[in-house]
C-alpha cells in the first residue's frame, strides 16, 4: 500500500506519467532503506507502476497483455506473502544510481535520437532558468570527468 505522503505528491502532478514517478521514487526508498529488495532496476520500476495502476493513476497495462485477475479484484494474501518474501531475499544495488542510470539510458537507446531529441527539447522548455542552469552545472561536471 502506498504512503499518504506519496499519493498526496502524486497528486500534485497533472499528467499520469509524474505521478507514477512518486510511486516509483516511493519504491526506490524503499528498497533503498532495505524494506525489500529486487533484481534489477526495471523490475523496481515495474513494482512502483504496478502501485501506481493500483492506486488509479491512468496508465496503459504493461507490455505483453493483461493478466487476469480474480472476479473480485482482490490479490490473494498468500500469493501477495509470497511475493514479498522472494523480494526479501533479493539485494538492494537494483536502486543504486548506477543501475537506474543504465536503466534509463538503455530505455532512451530504445526510443531513437528523434525521440530523445524531443524529450530534451521540451525538458528545456518546462525547466526554468534555474533549473537549465543546474543541468549546464552538471553537465561541464560530467565532461570533466571523462576527460
Amino acid at each position: 500500500m502506498p504512503d499518504r505522503q506519496t499519493r498526496i505528491r502524486a497528486a500534485k502532478h497533472s499528467t499520469p506519467s509524474t505521478q507514477a514517478g512518486e510511486y516509483v521514487r516511493e519504491e526506490m526508498d524503499h528498497i533503498r532503506e532495505g524494506k525489500h529488495g529486487a533484481r534489477s532496476a526495471k523490475q523496481a520500476i515495474a513494482i512502483g507502476l504496478s502501485k501506481a495502476r493500483r492506486a488509479g493513476v491512468k496508465l496503459p497495462p504493461p507490455p505483453g497483455g493483461k493478466k487476469t485477475t480474480k472476479a473480485s479484484g482482490k490479490p490473494s494474501p498468500t500469493r501477495s506473502r509470497a511475493t514479498l518474501n522472494a523480494l526479501k531475499r533479493e539485494g538492494s544495488a537494483a536502486a543504486s544510481h548506477t543501475a537506474l542510470s543504465k536503466q534509463s539510458r538503455s530505455s532512451a537507446r530504445q526510443r531513437g535520437p528523434a525521440a530523445r531529441k524531443s524529450a530534451a527539447e521540451k525538458a528545456v522548455r518546462t525547466k526554468g532558468a534555474e533549473g537549465r542552469s543546474a543541468a549546464a552545472r552538471k553537465a561541464a561536471r560530467t565532461r570533466a570527468q571523462g576527460r
